[in-house]
Formats: structure tokens, C-alpha cells, sequence
């Protein structure tokens, strides 16, 4: 069943060719459309297009669908185009003629954005979710071992004291800022566009002020032809807050890896979440952060994927669109998936708590001599080369002392700041 059938069939290869992966995909869409359907019928009855006991009958059919769908066993087969047509033609065979009523005032194109804009919406809050979840795990490692002293690099070089503390710290405050973007690409998804049908709105009197309250969305877009282009614009925007968050990850699995390897040895994890090697029996890979790094960085082509698709298209509907839907869906059904492991990974990791005490890390407190000079009236040029020439002579004996107190410091991580940021922005 399609829902543009007049009375024609398509060849088998077009049909196939603009279905594309949609029957798999469109089970995920499948409840926002039940609720969409749910929205426009009652509207419907309002403008008096469905009487009462209509409304009844769809109200119920729908009902009896939803449960399908909760139970796991709603399908969309072969004969059907997409999640509408099937939605539509379960409704007319569970109460007749009153469901062949429900697509009025409506198209396929104002169907697909509110199923779209339910599902980001419900997705970015499940994301937001699961970065809250990492952010406390990592909010907990921080305080956990924020005596552990690491160092740090600028390029890649042995540079001055880091700590565990202000490493795990880090990446929590680095998370507020993709929750902002995440907050950004909701609001922008938090628009009703039922109503706009085919891009150009309808000759019945609808009533979107209604669809808007009832589908839960903050307000509508008012625009018709706006409504109709906001398709491709809340893929995009989504897109560009899930690189953020992949970014974040991919950072972090990139430390991880590095402090892994044996010429390092700053963590390590459980034998049982590492892997080994098919011929050297000492091996214990990160693959688990390899992999979260390789598909973060591919999650951070998303943008530039949708954009490349969308760029050159002009307003209204064009079927272009349609490839958009496997982008943001595998693109959030990963992101959810690295998070979820990365939380897991992160609450099993060890520490190595000694890791200063090789002497290859003594220039790491160079800048600390020197600014105990600075403290004492030197000048901090004059402070500088005195400590610079004490290092190329190999006569530069550090304390090993490290004193910071300032704000977002290792002696002064400011948790409860990062923590207070991160609830007034969640």
C-alpha cells in the first residue's frame, strides 16, 4: 500500500530504489507516528471533518496499534512503502471507513517531520541522559584520585604536573559544553510542523495551536514553507551536537590508549575487558577505545554527510531527504552505544597511583622552581635562564613539590562549580 496509489504499480526496481532502507528504519519512527495520528484525529474531530464516534473507533485503532508496537511485534512489510502506509491501512482494517479519514488535511511530508521531530527530541533527551551518567562517573574518579599526580604534554612532550583529578574533571566540564549544543538542537526540534502538509498548508481549517499543545512540542513552526524546510535543518543541527559529544569521546579514548601502553602505564583496566593477540600471549589491547575513537571520528563526518546532501536544494520537499533518516538514526544509535561503554569502562579502570616517581618526569617541575624564585623578588626572565642553564648543565634537582590553589588548579578542582554548571544547563 502506498499512500500516493492511483490505481498504477511501480516496477519492482523503483520501487525498490526509493524505498531504500525505510521499512527497517520507520520501526523506530513507528510510535511517533501512532502519536502524530493521535494529535491530527482529535484535531480533526474539532473542525468537525470526524464526528465523535469516528474519533472513538481511530482513537481506539490506534490504541490496539500502539500495542503492537510496544509488544515488539508491529512490522512493516514489502507490500508497504513506509511507517504512515501502514499505520494508515492497520487503522482501515481494524475499523473501517472511519480510518480512511484520518490522512485529511495532512501529507506524507508534514507525517514524517513530526515523527522526526518526536524521535530527536526523545533521543537527545536519552542522550542527555547517558552523558549525565558519564559525568558523574567521571565527576567521582576525579575526587577519587585527585591526589594522584600525572604528568602533562605540550606537543606530546613532558611539560608540567597534571593529576588524575584534573584529567577525569576535564572531560565532565568538557560535556557541559555538547549538553549545550544537545539543548540547542532540541529547541530547534521542539516546533510543531503539523499542518503544513505538503509544504504550502491546507484549505481545511485546522487548528495547530491544538496539534501543538497535544503533541507536547514548546511551539509550532508557523511558516508552512518554514516547517517544510526545517526538514534537513533538525538533522543537521543534531548532527553537529552528536560530533561535539563524539568529539569529547574520541579525546578521551585517544588518552586512554596512550596511557595504556606499557611506556606509560598511567591505567589499565580488568584482563576481561581488554583483548590479546593471536601470537604474543602478554598483549592486553584497548580495543574497546580504539574502536569508540574510530567511531566517534566517523561520527564527527555527520555534518558534513547531511550537508553535502541537503547544500544545494532548494525550499519544499524534495526526496533527497529521505537518505537523511539513516544518517541521524545510526548516528544516535551510536552515539548512545559509546557512551553506554565508556561509562562502563571508565567505573572498572586502575590507576597507578606511583606514576611520578620515574626520574624521566623530574623536569615537570621546572616551572615550579622557577616560580619559587619569582616568589623570592627574581625576576622571572632572570628566574628562567638560571633554571634553563641548571637543566643543560644536568645540575637541575626539583623538590618535587607542587602548591596550586587557584581555581580549576590540581590543588583546587572546583567540582562543585563543574557540578553546579552542569545541572543549570542539563
Amino acid at each position: 500500500m502506498k499512500l500516493w496509489d492511483k490505481g498504477y504499480t511501480t516496477d519492482n526496481l523503483v520501487d525498490r530504489f526509493t524505498v531504500g532502507k525505510d521499512r527497517v528504519l520507520d520501526l523506530q519512527l513507528a510510535k511517533h507516528d501512532v502519536a502524530g495520528n493521535i494529535a491530527h484525529a482529535k484535531m480533526l474531530h474539532k473542525i468537525e471533518i470526524l464526528t465523535k464516534s469516528e474519533l472513538d473507533l481511530i482513537l481506539e485503532g490506534l490504541a490496539q496499534i500502539q500495542t503492537t508496537i510496544d509488544n515488539e511485534t508491529f512490522t512493516i512489510e514489502e507490500d508497504f512503502e513506509d511507517v504512515h502506509s501502514k499505520v494508515e491501512f492497520e487503522l482501515v482494517q481494524r475499523i473501517g471507513e472511519a480510518g480512511k479519514k484520518i490522512h485529511t488535511a495532512r501529507s506524507r511530508n508534514d507525517q514524517v517531520l513530526v515523527d522526526l521531530h518526536l524521535y530527536t527530541k526523545e533521543e537527545i533527551d536519552t542522550i542527555k541522559g547517558l552523558i549525565k551518567t558519564l559525568f558523574d562517573t567521571l565527576i567521582d574518579l576525579s575526587e577519587q584520585y585527585k591526589e594522584v599526580l600525572i604528568p602533562g604534554y605540550t606537543h606530546m612532550q613532558v611539560a608540567m604536573p597534571s593529576s588524575f583529578g584534573l584529567w577525569f574533571s576535564a572531560y565532565a566540564e568538557s560535556l557541559i559544553d555538547d549538553i549545550t549544543l544537545l539543548n540547542a538542537a532540541y529547541k530547534i526540534c521542539d516546533q510543531n510542523p503539523l499542518g503544513s502538509a505538503a509544504g504550502y498548508g491546507s484549505s481545511f481549517p485546522i487548528d495547530r495551536t491544538m496539534t501543538t499543545e497535544l503533541l507536547g512540542f514548546e511551539s509550532m513552526k508557523y511558516n508552512v514553507v518554514a516547517a517544510q524546510m526545517s526538514r534537513g535543518k533538525i538533522e543537521k543541527t543534531t548532527a553537529f551536537a552528536i560530533a561535539s559529544v563524539a568529539g569529547t569521546l574520541s579525546k578521551l579514548s585517544a588518552d586512554v590508549c596512550l596511557y595504556m601502553s606499557q611506556n606509560f602505564n598511567f591505567l589499565g583496566f580488568p584482563k576481561e575487558l581488554t583483548t590479546g593477540s593471536s601470537i604474543m600471549p602478554h598483549k592486553q589491547n584497548p580495543d574497546v577505545f580504539e574502536l569508540m575513537r574510530a567511531k566517534c571520528n566517523k561520527l564527527q563526518n555527520m555534518p558534513s554527510e547531511i550537508m553535502m546532501i541537503t547544500n544545494n536544494l532548494t525550499s519544499g520537499y524534495h526526496r533527497d531527504y529521505q537518505l537523511l533518516k539513516e544518517n541521524l538514526m545510526e548516528g544516535i544509535n551510536t552515539l548512545k552505544d559509546n557512551l553506554e561503554v565508556c561509562d562502563f569502562m571508565l567505573r572498572h579502570v586502575i590507576i597507578n597511583k606511583n606514576i611520578l616517581n620515574n626520574e624521566i618526569y623530574d623536569y615537570l617541575y621546572s616551572v615550579e622552581e622557577v616560580n619559587k624564585l619569582v616568589l623570592k623578588g627574581v625576576s622571572f626572565r632572570e628566574a628562567y635562564q638560571k633554571l634553563g642553564k641548571e637543566i643543560l648543565d644536568g645540575n637541575f634537582t626539583p623538590e618535587k613539590v607542587v602548591n596550586h590553589s587557584h581555581e580549576g588548579s590540581i590543588g583546587n578542582l572546583c567540582l562543585d562549580k563543574i557540578i553546579a554548571k552542569f545541572k543549570l544547563n542539563y
